[in-house]
């Protein structure tokens, strides 16, 4: 929740409900989806989560749970981390490393790092200089790439957005880039919202999911790239039917020009540290021979 403005705070003699819990204030929210601003409420709860060393078990705003964990316990070493391995049965990270999936595998260790930008609304940014699709350069405007002084443009990670949103400009090319790169396999009919989909049984399958060109975000160090995969830029839309997992932003210019999505991080784990203002990243799991489906929750510590 986001808030810019307190205007009152109450308790409830009678039993909590919506509309009436205890030490709850009014607060001015943003819902990031409709980008309607109401009156709302902010309420204090308990919250019981697991401990971990690491092994056995997002937001920046100071409401935030890790910002809050962090405040709370940072006198014990709480660094002001945390960590998303997104997938069906996905984990949270607060604190730092270690972060083991099964087999025994620690995950934190193939990171590389990039800086994280948190822009004054509390939403986490990244540096992308350029894209590649089969390791060959695709030509975009390179300007959506930079935040201007609006706050307009650059790239943005998002929880909310299944799947990536492209720039109209930024999506044309990169999928007429894709479909040439891929012109040996029939394409099919698009299924919406996605712009190019192929055969599916005419791509061979590897480790990391259908066998078609890597998708490179290059990024503030050129020898540095977040490679995507077939896992995360494939999905299969239809019965038979796989889909670049792309989607079109249109050409309005009120926010960034890339915003990677839910289906672009499964099986990566990223992580977002604040204390460094650092971003780490893996690329893909699947190569380790685990997921992010692996976390051992019944394990004791």
């Amino acid at each position: 929740m986001r808030s810019s403005r307190q205007s009152y705070c109450h308790t409830c003699s009678a039993k909590a409900r919506p509309g009436c819990q205890n030490n709850t204030c009014g607060v001015m929210s943003v819902n990031p989806i409709t980008g309607i601003t109401a009156m709302s409420e902010l309420a204090q709860d308990v919250l019981s989560i697991q401990f971990t060393q690491g092994g056995r078990w997002i937001g920046a705003f100071p409401y935030s749970l890790p910002s809050q964990l962090a405040s709370h316990f940072g006198s014990a070493g709480f660094a002001p981390t945390f960590a998303l391995c997104l997938a069906p049965n996905g984990v949270m990270f607060f604190g730092d490393s270690p972060y083991y999936m099964l087999p025994d595998v620690e995950i934190l260790r193939p990171l590389s790092y990039t800086p994280l930008i948190i822009n004054p609304q509390g939403e986490y940014y990244m540096e992308i200089r350029s894209i590649k699709i089969n390791n060959k350069n695709v030509l975009i405007n390179m300007t959506l790439l930079s935040v201007d002084k609006r706050g307009v443009g650059g790239t943005k990670l998002s929880t909310i957005n299944p799947y990536t949103v492209l720039h109209h400009t930024i999506f044309k090319a990169v999928t007429q880039f894709f479909t040439k790169e891929l012109s040996g396999i029939p394409q099919a009919k698009p299924v919406a919202p996605f712009g190019a989909c192929f055969n599916l049984k005419s791509l061979k399958r590897t480790r990391v999911g259908p066998g078609v060109p890597n998708i490179d975000l290059v990024l503030h160090d050129n020898h540095l790239v977040w490679r995507i995969f077939g896992a995360n830029s494939m999905v299969e839309a239809a019965p038979g039917v796989s889909c670049l997992a792309f989607v079109d932003g249109g050409m309005k210019n009120d926010g960034a020009s890339i915003v990677i999505g839910v289906f672009q991080m499964e099986n990566n784990l990223i992580q977002f540290d604040m204390a460094r203002s650092r971003l780490g990243f893996n690329s893909s799991l699947l190569f380790f021979k685990t997921s992010c489906n692996n976390f051992n929750f019944t394990a004791v510590p």
